[in-house]
């Protein structure tokens, strides 16, 4: 939770944060969501640099939302529908630590439930391959430049937004229609 008793936070990496971005911004209780990097050494790095694979960052989403309306678990639940997190790594043709699964922890009851999501998912045989999402405690989130915020919302056609980001967005409508915002 942030400082805010009213707003929860909740910090994401599965992929191309375009991806996560798109879906979150459309889900119920969700009233910000940040496209960042977190994981690395580098302070302030930049789009290059985190492509390049060597700063240890991680593109990742910071989801501000309202507790009240959609809790911790349902963004968890939602993450693991949209991304693979058996594949280390990767998520499709993006590949590179920078695009790794991974949940930042904010406190412990939020490690916590992200273990008990895994736990559920890996004994209900969800995926057919182990989850290698890491669970890290969050560090400093570094927001990405300007024009990667609402990406999707402003380059639909773009080929990368047409055939990698389009189908998570539709795969979540369908699966989590009654989280539309």
């Amino acid at each position: 939770m942030s400082n805010d008793s009213k707003t929860g936070a909740a910090i994401l990496a599965g992929g191309c944060f375009w991806c996560l971005e798109a879906v979150y911004e459309q889900m119920r209780g969700v009233s910000k969501v940040e496209s960042g990097y977190i994981g690395g050494h580098l302070p302030d790095p930049s789009y290059e640099q985190v492509c390049n694979g060597d700063t240890g960052h991680a593109e990742a989403v910071r989801i501000e939302f309202d507790p009240t309306q959609v809790s911790y678990r349902e963004l968890l639940e939602v993450f693991f529908a949209i991304h693979d997190p058996t594949t280390r790594d990767r998520q499709g043709n993006d590949v590179g630590p920078q695009y790794r699964s991974a949940i930042f922890w904010l406190d412990a009851a939020q490690r916590e439930e992200a273990l008990s999501v895994i736990g559920e998912l890996e004994r209900e045989k969800v995926f057919p391959a182990p989850i290698v999402t890491e669970l890290v405690a969050a560090g400093r989130f570094y927001p990405a430049e300007t024009y990667h915020q609402g990406y999707y919302r402003g380059h639909e056609n773009q080929p990368y937004c047409a055939f990698v980001v389009a189908p998570k967005l539709a795969k979540f409508r369908r699966k989590f229609a009654g989280k539309l915002a």
